[in-house]
């Protein structure tokens, strides 16, 4: 009963922590472009996840689960792209 009663608000809390919890790496990498110490297999396979877990959460209509992997997926593919630039560049 407890967790019916508060499901969407314990989604919602999950979603800004772990959402909130990207952004620095997102931000770090757009500013120093340096990217060196990321896998581009990881991020790949993690952009991908990112994006599966958006699609499943629009098909539930789950907002705590679209809104943080809709932002996660921007942030991830941000930072995947600018791993294959600087990769393609060496």
């Amino acid at each position: 009963m407890f967790f019916s009663q508060y499901s969407n608000l314990i989604g919602s809390m999950a979603a800004v922590l772990t959402t909130a919890a990207f952004v620095p790496q997102a931000y770090q990498s757009y500013k120093t472009r340096d990217l060196s110490g990321i896998s581009l297999p990881m991020y790949s396979a993690f952009t991908l996840g990112v994006a599966l877990w958006l699609v499943y959460g629009l098909l539930l209509h789950d907002l705590p689960i679209i809104a943080a992997n809709a932002i996660t997926l921007v942030l991830s593919a941000m930072i995947l792209i600018l791993k294959v630039k600087q990769d393609r560049n060496k």
